[in-house]
């Protein structure tokens, strides 16, 4: 069976359907989960700092202080999401 997770929290959900029928408290725009269209991997890892996280979910939850923008959540550098690509 798959696993659907949000770009945005790295939230997993059984199915698609499921994700977007949510709000999700990290989508900057106050929508719903969004599918996050990459592959599962063992790890993932910030681009700003290169701290390694066994989860999307617990990777998102870390403020990284050594980025651009300082004290921002971490950002996958597998194109998690693109939220900060604009800013830096």
């Amino acid at each position: 069976m798959a696993n659907f997770y949000c770009k945005w929290c790295g939230k997993k959900f059984p199915s698609v359907q499921s994700l977007t029928s949510y709000s999700c408290n990290k989508n900057p725009n106050g929508a719903k989960h969004e599918l996050y269209e990459g592959d599962e991997k063992s790890k993932y890892t910030c681009k700003f700092c290169g701290r390694e996280f066994s989860s999307i979910s617990s990777m998102v939850d870390y403020s990284c202080n050594n980025s651009l923008l300082k004290n921002i959540n971490h950002h996958c550098n597998s194109d998690l999401t693109q939220r900060y690509k604009s800013l830096v």
